[in-house]
């Protein structure tokens, strides 16, 4: 879907900017912040920030010296274009791939943004031993950069999981009593 999307749109940069602008609607950002966000040049952010304006996606406010920009609320636009630009609940399906390199993988779960609820307390939740948290910092950041929104994680080693799961740990209770998907499941824990 994402090739789809750069095909359609033009560019890799605009379609990550446009995810962070659409999913961010309450947040103002500036050039520079939406490059690192979004993981474009600064020359590339400038651009199509300009272009967004130009289109009436967007509109300036500045603050204390500074140029921030939001999504321009008047816009008929806006939702046709949110509910084309979502396709996080595509990317949990590719979590065990994309996480591979992390460490030893005993379990993933998407819910939250990954299965269309925007306003969960947790995205994913990733259960392994010798997991290098740079590398998942990495990943997840580039992830974000992808779908245009922060992802809210947590990661925990195969015995604190099950430390947890016998407390009846609150964060694992919200993650498995609302909507999720067990992408990758090594500790045949048997929840669905």
């Amino acid at each position: 879907m994402t090739d789809t999307l750069i095909k359609l749109f033009g560019s890799a940069a605009r379609v990550k900017l446009l995810r962070l602008f659409l999913f961010n609607p309450q947040h103002l950002i500036s050039i520079e912040e939406a490059a690192i966000r979004a993981q474009v040049k600064p020359r590339d952010a400038r651009q199509e920030i300009s272009l967004f304006l130009r289109l009436g996606l967007l509109e300036r406010h500045p603050r204390r010296g500074m140029m921030r920009y939001g999504l321009a609320a008047t816009s008929p636009y806006i939702e046709a274009l949110q509910n084309l630009m979502i396709n996080a609940p595509a990317r949990g399906a590719e979590m065990p791939a994309r996480l591979r390199s992390v460490g030893a993988l005993k379990l993933i779960v998407v819910a939250g943004v990954f299965v269309g609820e925007w306003n969960g307390s947790l995205d994913l939740l990733v259960v392994g031993d010798r997991i290098k948290e740079k590398t998942l910092i990495k990943k997840i950041k580039m992830l974000e950069a992808e779908i245009g929104k922060e992802v809210r994680y947590a990661w925990m080693s195969t015995p604190d999981f099950f430390y947890r799961l016998n407390m009846s740990d609150r964060l694992l209770r919200d993650m498995f009593d609302y909507p999720h998907i067990i992408v990758f499941d090594r500790l045949d824990i048997g929840l669905k």
